[in-house]
């Protein structure tokens, strides 16, 4: 008889930013909703804050922005800290049930936002690191929505962006960039993925020779 696994809770998370690099420009919202594999949903976070005195904003980011006023308000209303914030993220985080595996769409681009204020602010990682001293928060490298949907529909590379999955996938939850509408629309997604995945044959694991 073998010990039971840990549950996994996955963080699915969001950022709004005024520029498409951490470092050059601000992020100024992010929300992580935690759920497990079956979209149950566990708790939330979100925060807004405060933008760097050593970034700036991008022209064209901040021209986008200007479609987008109410979007605009929630990501940049009461903004705090963010080396009071990110430190607050890290104990939330450990304060969820088993492994904590970091998930978003794409994970190159709201994850490279978050590793960055993570370590910069709170001296963690959004991937496990090997490095034994260091906190983990995360385990493994986390989930890539918009690369586990391009695949699961069998969609060509061309077709895997998120606005071509099914608006059901979603809970109908409208994508705003109000950070915890679109957190909570792609942890629905998430479910419906890990649904798929779940008819789909299993392939037993095997210790790879790779380290």
């Amino acid at each position: 008889m073998t010990d039971a696994q840990p549950v996994t809770t996955f963080v699915v998370t969001d950022i709004e930013a005024d520029g498409p690099s951490p470092l050059g420009s601000s992020m100024l919202s992010f929300a992580s909703v935690a759920c497990d594999g079956a979209g149950t949903v566990l708790d939330e976070f979100e925060a807004v804050l405060e933008r760097r005195p050593d970034r700036a904003p991008h022209p064209e980011t901040m021209a986008w922005w200007q479609t987008q006023p109410e979007a605009w308000a929630h990501a940049t209303a009461n903004p705090e800290p963010p080396e009071i914030v990110m430190p607050r993220y890290a104990d939330w985080v450990e304060s969820l049930p088993g492994w904590r595996v970091f998930a978003a769409a794409p994970i190159t681009f709201d994850g490279l936002w978050m590793d960055h204020y993570l370590e910069t602010f709170a001296g963690v990682r959004v991937i496990g690191t090997p490095i034994k001293s260091m906190r983990q928060i995360f385990r493994g490298g986390g989930v890539d929505l918009y690369t586990m949907a391009g695949t699961l529909r069998g969609a060509e590379y061309l077709k895997w962006g998120m606005q071509r999955v099914p608006p059901a996938w979603y809970g109908n939850i409208v994508h705003t960039h109000r950070a915890i509408d679109d957190a909570r629309g792609f942890a629905n997604v998430l479910a419906k993925l890990f649904e798929i995945s779940g008819a789909l044959p299993k392939i037993d694991s095997t210790e790879s020779v790779y380290r």
